[in-house]
């Protein structure tokens, strides 16, 4: 997959990002494990989390 800069901060991301919203809630720690794994093995690396999704869950996971 391609990449492109992410503004000023040096780093090279995927087009693509991958939302994690649901990961602690609706999407337990197992299946959000799975999702990661797919989302890596076709090359995204960029990840959108927040310590507001699912009261800190999903930057746990």
């Amino acid at each position: 997959m391609e990449r492109v800069k992410l503004g000023a901060s040096g780093l090279w991301v995927s087009p693509l990002c991958l939302g994690t919203m649901m990961f602690g809630g609706r999407t337990d720690e197992e299946e959000a494990g799975r999702i990661l794994a797919l989302a890596a093995s076709a090359g995204i690396n960029f990840v959108d989390t927040a310590d507001v999704y699912n009261d800190g869950r999903s930057e746990e996971i």
